[in-house]
């Protein structure tokens, strides 16, 4: 009998080891900042806007092929207007800067950290929970993404006034008529690791 509790011992104890031996680390892959985009829309009444903002750092999380998380500093000193030139770019952009919008001077970073990932269809996309933190205001939010062993790309949308960014809300100011602001701001992000 102490010769088969042995074996049976001995036998899981390989087992265990070959299954450990076969299983990959997570592998935590640095955002290229050179190579990666973030582009934002933002919608009123009489039109669009659209600009950039830059990553500051990340890194996403793989488990072998499979994407497992992540975290993003936004760099919010960083955000442009694309849309326009001269006096009305640098006009929106120190708006946009200011505490009616971002309130750049007292929160200079944003991040997104991912919480759960969910799904892999065969063309790589998944479901992403993560966490916001915009002015100081962490909220969830969840959006799909397409992700590779080396580059992802999403749009998420994204509510502001959940971040008080109420500015031109029709949801907080009555009579703005043609100076209202979509509540809704959409991302679209292209990353490189």
């Amino acid at each position: 009998m102490k010769k088969i509790l042995s074996l049976i011992l001995l036998n899981s104890i390989l087992f265990l080891n070959i299954c450990q031996a076969n299983t990959k680390p997570p592998v935590k892959k640095t955002v290229d900042l050179t190579k990666s985009t973030i582009d934002w829309k933002a919608s009123k009444v009489t039109g669009t806007h659209t600009g950039t903002v830059k990553i500051k750092s990340g890194f996403v999380d793989f488990d072998g092929s499979k994407l497992t998380g992540g975290t993003f500093i936004i760099d919010m000193p960083s955000l442009t207007v694309t849309d326009l030139s001269g006096g009305g770019k640098d006009k929106l952009e120190g708006h946009l800067k200011s505490d009616d919008f971002f309130g750049v001077a007292n929160f200079s970073e944003s991040k997104l950290v991912i919480k759960s990932v969910t799904g892999m269809a065969m063309d790589g996309e998944y479901v992403v929970n993560a966490d916001l933190t915009i002015k100081g205001i962490t909220k969830p939010v969840s959006f799909k993404t397409k992700a590779t062993a080396n580059s992802a790309t999403a749009t998420v949308k994204i509510d502001r006034t959940k971040y008080d960014i109420k500015y031109g809300s029709g949801s907080f100011f009555e009579n703005l008529g043609d100076k209202a602001i979509d509540n809704e701001f959409e991302l679209t992000i292209s990353l490189v690791y």
